[in-house]
């Protein structure tokens, strides 16, 4: 049996499947960070498994989170999403993900594109915070305050420091990985 971060351990078989194929691994597709903008900014108060069981749905809902669509959304749209049973029917964060879709694309018009945008924080490489256990895992650090505030200051909402952080692991801006783990060792030096 592979060991694995303690998080996903006794949670079924999404959160292995996440664990094991996509979390910490470094992102550079701008469809699959915005992806990431929307799902984190849905999961604001609830657990990250509301949202996995949810994913086919938002990629459906939101045109599989192709971010000129949804930056066309108008209030007949927004209002239809609010009625999908099928996602977080929060109207406050659906208009968010449509705002933020508009920011998004000023910040690939800005840098070429919201890779170079997000990893220009870090140089373009991995944090390696070197976790021993889920009690090293903080929910913010100072990378995710600046990363935030920037995006706030750009317009961005839904995307507090907490949620940042949550977005750079799971993107792999940072390797939060235990290091026992069995992906700690795979991921450890990629870009």
């Amino acid at each position: 049996m592979k060991n694995r971060c303690q998080w996903c351990q006794n949670n079924g078989e999404i959160y292995i499947n996440y664990h094991d194929t996509e979390w910490g691994v470094p992102v550079h597709d701008d469809r699959h960070f915005f992806e990431h903008i929307v799902l984190e900014g849905a999961q604001a108060g609830l657990s990250w498994i509301t949202i996995l069981k949810r994913r086919e749905n938002y990629r459906k809902a939101f045109d599989n989170f192709d971010v000129k669509k949804v930056a066309n959304y108008d209030e007949k749209k927004i209002e239809e999403l609010v009625q999908d049973a099928g996602i977080i029917r929060n109207r406050l964060k659906i208009r968010s993900a449509v705002k933020n879709a508009k920011i998004f694309i000023e910040i690939q018009k800005e840098f070429g594109s919201f890779d170079k945008y997000f990893w220009s924080f870090t140089d373009g490489k991995v944090v390696d915070n070197k976790i021993k256990t889920m009690n090293d895992v903080p929910a913010t650090i100072e990378l995710s305050d600046i990363i935030s505030k920037d995006m706030k200051k750009r317009g961005m909402s839904f995307i507090g420091s907490t949620i940042i952080y949550a977005m750079m692991q799971s993107v792999g801006l940072v390797n939060d990985h235990e290091m026992s783990c069995f992906r700690y060792k795979e991921l450890k030096g990629q870009k």
